[in-house]
């Protein structure tokens, strides 16, 4: 966090530009580290998704291979174990051996069942958001806060772009150094051990860092928020996002969806003679039987797994079959009329371009593009972020002179290059939290820290050229 200028023969304006980026360097650390810390941490968990979820639901997924029941009767099962519920959607068995699942809907939530296709019994019913790898991903995108975490996490996440940008500046190799820059000198003491390690870290994961950081903004509720609007602007009239931004949108797209066809049940069920309301939540639809005709047709499509098949819904006049695969590229759409014929086929590459874009990018966060390299890969980036973090704190605490926070200090009349200054407006602009906090910190430091004769000493605001 802390680096020494290269040469004191620097010209002015170098100098001070040097300094402003090594400030703001610090400044980002200062706030970012424990969520980069928090991120790496949740992040490197999620990776690991493909192998974690079928252990965690061994107990239930898997059954003895024997004559299955017709899909539908799987459905109605379903749907008698959550009393109440519509269905959402039912997940094409990827072998002989699991165990049927099933997604209904029940209010805002969806819950996932698990039936045994030959008998007919639940085995297990969990809510989605309750499944482990979906309290890690809330965990990981806003601290299990919704909207609020959302955007702290976004705002840590612009901080942790401006601090991969700046340290990357401060600690490029210069005079053709490579020493220290590229590979870490083990025979120098502790000082410069601390001091390379910091660096070389973060030569070698800031580009997929940066990466990793952008594709995950457009799940955020601020900048992901930002980024629907201009989608619907750009792509209109194209499908519906197949990405959320927040706990609290995919909260109201599933409650709206679980209304709709709550009406649709009830006004089937008064469609039908000597029933009543109080039928109506224990009943099911006669018309579940169409996905009887549908699967044969859907598994001759060949879709990479998972594959959900879902009934008409808002968004959707028909049948659907879609597939739900992690590496988003591979994923394609069905819409099927109710005798099992194909009416339109969708796949990833027809889609908008920025949907194709954040598609590959949420993929690549994921570990799912082109696995296992992606996921190795995504292993070596969250180690590498630790890693700077802990050199971070350790160089920082050795290095902080006595009585002040450590900052760089402020230079008394100096210039900044207009490129740099216009660079940092730009990076404001395109990340806007990022903006108003950097604003914010400017503000405060220039009306009011400035006039505390302590504090100015302790930040570090008060030296002369």
């Amino acid at each position: 966090m802390s680096p020494v200028l290269n040469s004191v023969s620097e010209r002015p304006l170098r100098r001070d530009a040097y300094r402003l980026i090594w400030r703001w360097h610090f400044y980002a650390g200062l706030f970012c580290l424990p969520f980069v810390l928090w991120l790496a941490t949740t992040g490197l968990i999620y990776l690991f998704k493909p192998q974690l979820e079928p252990l965690l639901e061994r107990r239930y997924a898997q059954v003895t291979h024997a004559a299955a029941q017709p899909a539908s009767a799987q459905v109605a099962a379903a749907l008698r174990a959550v009393p109440g519920s519509v269905l959402n959607a039912y997940v094409l068995p990827a072998s002989p051996q699991a165990a049927a699942r099933v997604l209904v809907g029940h209010g805002a939530e969806l819950v996932r069942v698990f039936v045994n296709p030959a008998n007919l019994q639940v085995l297990g019913v969990v809510r989605e958001n309750d499944r482990f790898m979906k309290v890690i991903f809330y965990l990981h995108g806003e601290l299990l806060l919704g909207s609020g975490g959302s955007m702290l996490v976004e705002l840590a996440a612009s901080w942790t772009i401006l601090m991969l940008i700046t340290g990357l500046y401060l600690w490029w190799p210069r005079n053709g150094r490579i020493a220290g820059t590229l590979y870490p000198r083990l025979r120098q003491g502790r000082r410069i051990f601390w001091r390379d390690l910091h660096a070389v870290a973060g030569l070698w994961i800031s580009s997929f860092a940066l990466l990793l950081l952008l594709s995950g903004l457009p799940w955020s509720k601020s900048w992901g928020g930002m980024l629907h609007t201009v989608r619907q602007s750009w792509a209109a009239g194209a499908n519906a996002q197949d990405w959320t931004t927040g706990s609290a949108s995919e909260r109201a797209q599933i409650k709206a969806e679980n209304t709709q066809a709550a009406n649709e049940h009830a006004a089937m069920g008064m469609s039908m003679p000597g029933m009543d309301m109080g039928d109506m939540s224990a009943s099911t639809p006669s018309d579940y039987s169409t996905i009887d005709r549908l699967i044969p047709a859907v598994t001759r499509q060949q879709l990479a797994p998972p594959v959900l098949i879902a009934p008409p819904s808002q968004h959707a006049t028909h049948w659907t079959a879609r597939s739900d695969a992690d590496d988003r590229p591979r994923r394609s759409s069905l819409v099927l009329a109710d005798d099992g014929s194909i009416l339109q086929r969708s796949s990833f590459a027809q889609k908008p371009l920025l949907d194709r874009i954040i598609g590959y990018g949420i993929a690549i966060h994921e570990g799912a593009l082109f696995p296992p390299l992606n996921q190795i890969l995504g292993v070596f980036t969250a180690l590498g972020l630790m890693t700077l973090c802990t050199s971070a704190v350790v160089m920082w605490w050795r290095r902080r002179p006595s009585g002040t926070l450590g900052a760089p200090p402020v230079l008394v009349g100096a210039c900044y290059p207009g490129a740099l200054v216009a660079l940092l407006i730009v990076l404001g602009v395109f990340l806007p939290l990022l903006g108003g906090s950097m604003l914010l910190v400017w503000l405060i430091e220039r009306i009011f820290l400035r006039r505390i004769a302590r504090t100015r000493r302790f930040l570090g605001l008060a030296e002369s050229v």
